[in-house]
Parts: C-alpha cells; sequence; structure tokens
C-alpha cells in the first residue's frame, strides 16, 4: 500500500532523514519507534506532503506522492492524524469533525458523522462542546473521528499516547486496533515501544534519521537488546 524509497529530508543544514526505505502492506499495523529526535514525525510530515524529500520515492497504492499537493493526498486516502492533535481549539466537536470531511460530499456527511459518533461515544456527548476545553484523551479521539471523516485507507497516527493517562492509553490503543480490524491500514509512530510492538504486525527501529532494525514486532518484543535499548527492561 505504501512504498517509501531512499528519502532525505533536511531542516536547513539539518539532514534530519537519512536514506530511509520502508513499506506498509495492506490490513497492517505497522510501527515506527525511536528515541525524541530519532525523525519519526518527520517521516510522517514527509509523506503527507508537509515536508519534501530532496531524493527517493513515496509511492501510495503505486502512485508517487512525494510531489502532491496535502489536500491530493487526503483524497487519494491516506489520513495523518499529527502530534499532539492539532485540533481547531475555538471550534466545536462537530465542527472539528466537518473540517475533516472536506474531501468528502455533503450528502455523506450526515452518516459519516453517526459512524464517527458510534465509535467514540464521548464525541457525541461532547459534540457541542469547544474543543479547547476537552480533555486530551477527548481531543485525541477528536483528532482520529477527524482522520477518518476523510474515508482513509491509510491512517497514520504521530504518538497518539502522548501526554494521556495510562488507562486512557490502553483505550485508545483498543481503538485503534478496532480500526485495524475493520480494514484500515495503520502507520504509527510511538515513542511508547511496548505498547506499539504489542499491537503491530512489524516494525521499524530509528536513530539519529537511520532504520537501524526491522521485523516482526513480536520478535522485536522478545530480543533482549531491543528491550534494554527501547524498552527499559
Amino acid at each position: 500500500m505504501l512504498k517509501v524509497k531512499g528519502i532525505n529530508v533536511y531542516y536547513g543544514n539539518i539532514h534530519a532523514i537519512r536514506d530511509i526505505s520502508f513499506e506498509v502492506a495492506k490490513g497492517e499495523i505497522v510501527s515506527l519507534i525511536g528515541a525524541n529526535g530519532a525523525g519519526k514525525s518527520t517521516i510522517l510530515k514527509t509523506i503527507s506532503g508537509l515536508l519534501r524529500s530532496k531524493t527517493g520515492e513515496i509511492l501510495f497504492l503505486n502512485n508517487e506522492i512525494k510531489s502532491a499537493a496535502p489536500d491530493h493526498i487526503v483524497k487519494m486516502g491516506l489520513a495523518h492524524v499529527p502530534e499532539g492533535r492539532r485540533v481547531f481549539l475555538q471550534m466545536t466537536v462537530q465542527e472539528n469533525l466537518e473540517m475533516g470531511a472536506y474531501t468528502q460530499k455533503i450528502t455523506n456527511i450526515a452518516n459519516d458523522l453517526e459512524n464517527v459518533y458510534s465509535r467514540f461515544p464521548r464525541l457525541r456527548e461532547r459534540r457541542r462542546q469547544i474543543a479547547g476545553t476537552l480533555s486530551g484523551g477527548e481531543q485525541q479521539m477528536l483528532a482520529m473521528g477527524r482522520a477518518l471523516m476523510s474515508h482513509p485507507t491509510l491512517l497514520m497516527m504521530d504518538e497518539p499516547s502522548m501526554g494521556l493517562a495510562p488507562l486512557l492509553v490502553e483505550q485508545i490503543f483498543d481503538i485503534i486496533v478496532e480500526l485495524n480490524k475493520a480494514g484500515t491500514t495503520i502507520l504509527l509512530v510511538e515513542q511508547n515501544a511496548q505498547m506499539a510492538l504489542s499491537i503491530a504486525n512489524r516494525a521499524y527501529v530509528l536513530e539519529t534519521g537511520r532504520i537501524v532494525m526491522s521485523g516482526k514486532a513480536k520478535d522485536m518484543l522478545a530480543d533482549d537488546k531491543v528491550r534494554k535499548a527501547y524498552l527499559g527492561m
């Protein structure tokens, strides 16, 4: 579904991403793990068109998207839930969700809203509430719901557990698994490596802008080197 081949991304003179290549197959949960500053978020921003790679290819459903506009990428079926949620704080919950549906026909929005509210009952309760007054967990649900309004076939999620209480983290990860079982392919960036590996099919480990390890998630969970370096075990 997604193939990233030899991308290099710079912030000014800083070489942030170095010859990164990886792929995500249809139906998978693939996780990118690594310390802060390893380049995980930069990779997602580059895939979604917010940053540009100087080299390589990014193929989504066999279409080259390295130079595509972000809105065109969303229309193709690739949605990005950014780090820090980035909801529209002065809008209501429902207005945020409607913003996520800008690629869809107006006649479909009511049904799509109902689908999101069914998956996130808390959002239905808060649908007229200003998004900036929601809790961190509720804002994360809203960011996920907003992305789902665009009917993605591939959903990229950046640090969904950030700043959340352990109970909410479990709830968010349960929802990610449910979305995947319902047919959405997931590319997950997550600093909580143990949680990410526990639900992923495969994973890639990043260090200072490079992929240093890849494999099946269950194998990484059992690997002493990975457990010591990334899981604190």
